[in-house]
């Protein structure tokens, strides 16, 4: 157990890490950290991972909330209907073997790595803003999937606010900071009564000691970032989660189908 422990510590900080480095991706492999190095609950490392995700974005946005970056209007028109799918999505949880869950976890990682490998071309351009309706329906979509899966969302939101919200790339970064620590505290309250009425508990210094080593990484990450082109740093983390994915999916698809069958 203790080397088991010992081996979280770069876990953490590679979660710090790639949220420094690329301003998404940390959350995405908080969940695989808590539960195949932690060995914990598939359902507490959910709650879990909204928690460190959230506290991470937080620390992490104060900086751009000082200078004037974080868009208001989007945090609301974006984040509230995310803080309403967040809280969804935790609900909903409760009734979704947890298992199922880690599933379509390694679906979303599928995902994320698609979006890593071939994103949209993404400037200091400003886009006409959508419908409001549009911007907020988003919102809700990802916040849903940030409650089912326990994953910030950085790699939906920030293409979203630009190409929706028609904010700057920069801009949008630290908007979507804000909007994660909302949308991921808002999940980590409902899944909270989700841990409490299957007799679960969290492990408080093992989330306090993860969120701290990552909030320590993503500083390190924002200043090696200046100095590595991110356009292969990407590459390489999509590359990773292809392997992450894939190992999960395989790890967990065999107990899905024996649990629908």
């Amino acid at each position: 157990m203790m080397a088991t422990s010992l081996l979280a510590w770069p876990g953490a900080i590679a979660i710090g890490l790639s949220l420094g480095l690329l301003g998404s991706g940390g959350s995405i492999i908080t969940v695989p950290v808590l539960v195949y190095l932690l060995g914990q609950d598939e359902k507490i490392a959910r709650a879990g991972s909204l928690f460190v995700v959230g506290t991470i974005a937080l620390a992490g946005s104060l900086q751009y909330v000082r200078v004037g970056l974080v868009d208001w209007r989007n945090v609301f028109v974006f984040g509230v209907p995310g803080m309403m799918g967040t809280y969804l999505g935790a609900l909903i949880a409760a009734f979704v073997p947890g298992i199922m869950q880690l599933a379509f976890f390694s679906l979303v990682m599928l995902l994320a790595s698609y979006m890593m490998l071939r994103p949209v071309k993404l400037t200091n351009e400003v886009h006409a803003p959508r419908e409001t309706w549009k911007i907020a329906a988003d919102g809700l979509v990802v916040g849903v999937i940030t409650g089912l899966v326990g994953v910030g969302g950085g790699f939906l939101i920030v293409p979203a606010l630009v190409l929706l919200g028609g904010l700057p790339i920069h801009t949008a970064v630290a908007t979507s900071l804000v909007i994660i620590a909302l949308k991921s505290y808002s999940g980590f309250y409902k899944y909270l009564d989700v841990l409490d009425t299957q007799n679960l508990e969290l492990d408080w210094p093992t989330l306090m000691l993860v969120t701290a080593l990552g909030i320590a990484g993503s500083f390190g990450g924002a200043k090696i970032a200046k100095r590595l082109p991110q356009e292969k740093l990407k590459k390489g983390f999509g590359l990773f989660l292809i392997v992450m994915g894939v190992y999960i999916l395989a790890r967990s698809l065999p107990q899905v189908m024996k649990l629908v069958s």
